[in-house]
């Protein structure tokens, strides 16, 4: 099988209400999966790659697919590598590739505000098609960074303890990452000898995107800030940084 794509994230249900689709017999698109499932965020200029699996159903079988992603305005046309096909089944097939997006190229932040596509042919083996420009739909987000930095260190028992920190993410027009303010963002801690961070509080990100609050001391641990992410900027958690409370 030859192909012609790969894509990215955050799936619609196959075949949306607005999708353009054609075909000849009973072969069908029943799965797609792109980036495994997990979020696609974005750097400014760092190239991503990521994969996208398309699996295909036909009662002869599938001979080959080929596939796509585009946006409104721009079509990926060839995979990085080709196509990875599997025959799961006598009936059904699974196609798998990969492509790299550079942002280095991008002039602006409109892709992380429309929608992406991925557009796929099938041919089964007795001569039957399906073809659609939407197969599924996904997001691709624009990634966020947080740091955190609490003090001071080491800090006495119930005394007072500032964390700070900084939210930006990245900028497609400069081709860096910029403060991102007016978002909330959540104090998280986990005490030492866990596994498990609880929300302190919620702060909004100041000018810059500046985060600060003040806590009280009661165990040594680990102090972070993450942000919950949106349709177009990704999730984000700070590494913590550990306190030690005498």
């Amino acid at each position: 099988m030859t192909a012609v794509l790969t894509g990215a994230l955050v799936l619609s249900a196959l075949l949306t209400p607005a999708s353009h689709a054609a075909g000849s017999g009973d072969t069908t698109i029943t799965d797609v999966v792109v980036n495994g499932g997990a979020e696609l965020a974005l750097g400014p200029t760092a190239p991503k790659t990521f994969k996208v699996s398309v699996t295909a159903q036909d009662d002869s079988g599938i001979k080959e697919m080929k596939l796509r992603v585009s946006l409104p305005s721009y079509i990926y046309h060839s995979s990085d590598r080709g196509l990875s096909c599997v025959a799961n089944s006598a009936t059904t097939s699974t196609c798998t590739g990969s492509w790299t997006v550079d942002t280095s190229n991008f002039y602006g932040n409109g892709p992380a505000d429309d929608h992406w596509f991925v557009n796929a042919n099938a041919t089964a083996k007795d001569g039957d098609w399906f073809d659609t420009d939407r197969a599924a739909t996904f997001t691709v987000r624009r990634l966020a960074r947080l740091t955190a930095d609490a003090g001071p260190e080491p800090v006495g028992r119930k005394a007072s303890l500032t964390v700070t920190g900084n939210l930006s993410r990245a900028d497609w027009k400069t081709h860096k990452y910029g403060g991102y303010s007016g978002r909330p963002v959540n104090l998280q801690f986990r005490a030492a000898g866990t596994s498990t961070y609880k929300t302190v509080k919620t702060v909004t990100s100041g000018s810059g995107g500046a985060v600060k609050t003040t806590v009280r001391a009661t165990a040594d641990g680990y102090w972070r800030w993450a942000f919950a992410g949106n349709s177009t900027t990704s999730t984000a958690r700070a590494t913590g940084d550990y306190v030690d409370v005498r």
